[in-house]
């Protein structure tokens, strides 16, 4: 048997390597667990090398577009490889900042498999041999995985995941994704800018149908100004592979057989708990639908075992991980939470760029609750004249009585980043007013939201007053 810990977290994503630190600066002995590079999906994956993608194409974007603004480039072209690199680059740069605050904070890192055996113990199966460890708490970080649907077709070499799609060393010419959420709408976005054909198909009504319905049709309208094929409620049959080595998807919409052919299909459906590994033979957590079992705690049905991140029910994203990983370690130190787990920001990297907050009209009216919307289209808004911004707005829920902020809506260049303002708002449940009292500066594309919030409270100067019933 190895050390004994306070905290051992089995994965080192964004959820694994903050409760780990977040525990190291508590006083508490913490080891943390990984068989593959720390950062997880989000840093290797995910987020980041998507986001690199995202940026890059932009700017090749931006510059085939110079004439709008007096700007005149002529033969514009990009090197996919160098494209790739650079994304290798700035997640390489993040990797190697996680392992040097995991070693600023004495954090100890076991390399190798982790595996949840009884009375706390962790089995960690690395190229080394194995080694087991006893900690008084473990935190269960181990992330997810792609989802593949059981369609036939989807294990042909030519059907990729997100994982595989970043290991391609060309261009795709065409792309058949399959899926319409976050990870659909941004890839498609990336190779649509690099000259790729692309189509989604979704089985939903509409894209990202979890998010305002606004969003969601201006997207599919930019979307297919830009060139993508777009299907909605199209439910997929199979994928056949064609003579030529093309790949063709076949799916049902509107009562008919549709086929589209392309070099790759994308399948963007999801991700699953990845717990391949995760529990030794006698340990057996509740689960439901593959996922970990937890209370309001992040306690797992094990006593001193929790679960954090995709492993456990709500959305997958690698802010909340992070949040969840915060929590959890606080209340291991048995100090007082610092962070609100349950207002989650919900972000998509398009041009615009979306983002979200709290309640949508529709869910307030579902929900009983009577509110006031303050709405600012950001065509009249300076900074979005300026850089030529697609058409967006920036919408915000209060409540009727008080005029407490409870939800946001944006799509609008710098959403991602504006969105901070409004979650502190939901969070911390400031009214209009409060929000307005600070002065925002000009030009900027911020401006908006203040719009928007005078326009709930019935004071905006920009905006067209709402005609009386």
């Amino acid at each position: 048997m190895g050390e004994k810990f306070d905290v051992i977290v089995i994965g080192a994503g964004p959820g694994g390597y903050v409760a780990a630190i977040k525990a190291a600066k508590s006083g508490l002995r913490t080891a943390i667990v990984e068989n593959r590079r720390v950062g997880g999906t989000c840093l290797n994956r995910g987020c980041i090398p998507a986001k690199a993608m995202i940026h890059a194409s932009s700017v090749y974007k931006e510059m085939q577009e110079g004439g709008r603004f007096g700007v005149a480039a002529s033969d514009v072209s990009y090197d996919y490889g160098k494209i790739v690199a650079y994304k290798e680059e700035t997640t390489d740069k993040l990797c190697q900042g996680i392992e040097q605050l995991l070693k600023a904070n004495a954090v100890t890192l076991l390399s190798g498999k982790g595996t949840l055996e009884k009375g706390k113990v962790v089995r960690v199966a690395g190229e080394e041999g194995e080694e087991s460890y006893e900690a008084e708490n473990v935190i269960l970080a181990a992330g997810s995985k792609p989802l593949i649907l059981p369609i036939p077709g989807l294990d042909l070499p030519g059907v990729l995941t997100s994982d595989e799609l970043f290991q391609l060393e060309e261009r795709p010419e065409s792309l058949v994704i399959i899926g319409g959420g976050v990870i659909s709408v941004e890839f498609a976005s990336v190779y649509a800018n690099l000259g790729c054909k692309v189509t989604i198909v979704e089985a939903m009504p509409r894209l990202i149908p979890n998010m305002d319905k606004e969003i969601s049709q201006n997207l599919k309208m930019i979307l297919k100004k830009r060139g993508i094929d777009i299907h909605t409620s199209a439910a997929v049959q199979r994928v056949e592979q064609e003579e030529d080595g093309q790949y063709t998807c076949v799916f049902i919409e509107k009562e008919k057989e549709v086929r589209v052919s392309a070099q790759y299909v994308l399948c963007a459906v999801g991700r699953y708990p990845n717990t391949d590994g995760l529990f030794g033979d006698n340990v057996e957590l509740d689960m439901e639908r593959g996922r970990v079992v937890v209370d309001d705690e992040f306690r797992t049905s094990m006593e001193g075992v929790y679960a954090i991140g995709d492993l456990v029910k709500g959305m997958q994203l690698a802010h909340l991980a992070s949040a969840q990983g915060v929590y959890v370690a606080e209340r291991i130190a048995g100090k007082e939470s610092s962070i609100d787990v349950h207002t989650v920001p919900g972000c998509v990297y398009t041009d615009p760029e979306i983002a979200s907050v709290g309640v949508t009209e529709d869910e307030a009216k579902e929900q009983g609750i009577a509110v006031k919307t303050g709405k600012f289209i950001m065509s009249a808004n300076g900074k979005s004249l300026i850089t030529k911004e697609e058409r967006g707005f920036v919408k915000v829920i209060v409540e009727a009585d008080t005029d407490v902020v409870i939800g946001a809506q944006m799509m609008c260049a710098r959403a991602t980043d504006m969105i901070g303002e409004l979650v502190t708002a939901v969070v911390n449940r400031l009214t209009a007013q409060q929000l307005l009292k600070g002065m925002r500066a000009h030009p900027t594309y911020n401006e908006g939201v203040a719009e928007a919030l005078e326009d709930a409270v019935g004071e905006a100067i920009h905006v067209m007053p709402k005609k009386k019933r």
